[in-house]
């Protein structure tokens, strides 16, 4: 459904990204991690249609994104990473503007926004302004708008941030269920437990290039590691951090230089 293919995109001449193809199927959650500056930000932000490419193409249902961007915006869901939205607005109306942005019926707008409310446990701040919302509360509206409009194709950037554990286990939950109901789903996170528990597929980047693209277990297997964590660190080149966590607490303490 989504293929990814040959992206490339340097900022000033650097690289940030530099061939990367992968692809996310139909019922197939795949999860895409890697450090900080890895290039995770500039893939989503491609995918999405927020910026072009230097080289390489993102196909959806094998079209071009590029050839008619509101179509692929029309079948694909998004929650960003920083949870940007219009604060002076209800929960209610947020997802009332995005049914209509959606163009969707007024019946079934109001009929999805207040049930997406209400089993996301918001249904008593409905009319509050978004701007007293909790962080993990504007979080809930953010995937609720993203489910509106039933997207083929849902790509969430750090979902969890902000999220209550109740919220967080609803989640992983609801991943599934989009997953068994056919749903492509890309999901960036740095929470590793919770991707080696919901994804099919794992892709490691890092330096801008894939290091890693297989399924959770085998990449455990071939690095003959027990956790998915002990296999990033060593895709990723990570060094041993504990003394470095040393380090902060004896540097905390100093009282004179």
């Amino acid at each position: 459904m989504l293929e990814v293919q040959g992206l490339s995109k340097r900022y000033r001449g650097i690289p940030a990204i530099e061939n990367i193809s992968f692809c996310v199927r139909p019922g197939e959650i795949v999860g895409y991690l890697g450090p900080n500056g890895s290039g995770k930000s500039t893939t989503v932000k491609i995918i999405t249609g927020l910026l072009g490419a230097d080289a390489g193409h993102v196909l959806f249902e094998g079209r071009n994104i590029r050839e008619d961007l509101p179509a692929f915006r029309a079948a694909s869901g998004y929650v960003p990473e920083e949870a940007h939205v219009y604060t002076h607005l209800s929960g209610l109306e947020y997802l009332q503007l995005i049914g209509r942005l959606r163009q969707m019926p007024e019946a079934l707008i109001s009929m999805k926004a207040q049930r997406m409310l209400e089993l996301f446990g918001l249904q008593s701040w409905r009319h509050s302004p978004i701007s007293s919302y909790s962080k993990g509360m504007k979080q809930r509206v953010l995937i609720s708008a993203a489910l509106m409009h039933d997207p083929k194709l849902l790509i969430f950037d750090e979902p969890l941030s902000g999220l209550d554990v109740v919220t967080a286990r609803l989640f992983k939950d609801l991943l599934q269920e989009l997953a068994a109901q056919g749903k492509a789903i890309l999901y960036i996170s740095h929470v590793l437990e919770v991707v080696e528990l919901v994804c099919d597929r794992v892709i490691v980047i890092a330096g801008g290039k894939i290091l890693a693209d297989a399924p959770p277990s085998e990449l455990k297997r071939l690095m003959e590691h027990s956790s998915l964590e002990a296999v990033f660190a060593q895709l990723v080149q990570q060094g041993d951090t504990r003394p470095i966590a040393r380090d902060l607490v004896q540097t905390m303490g100093a009282i004179h230089v």
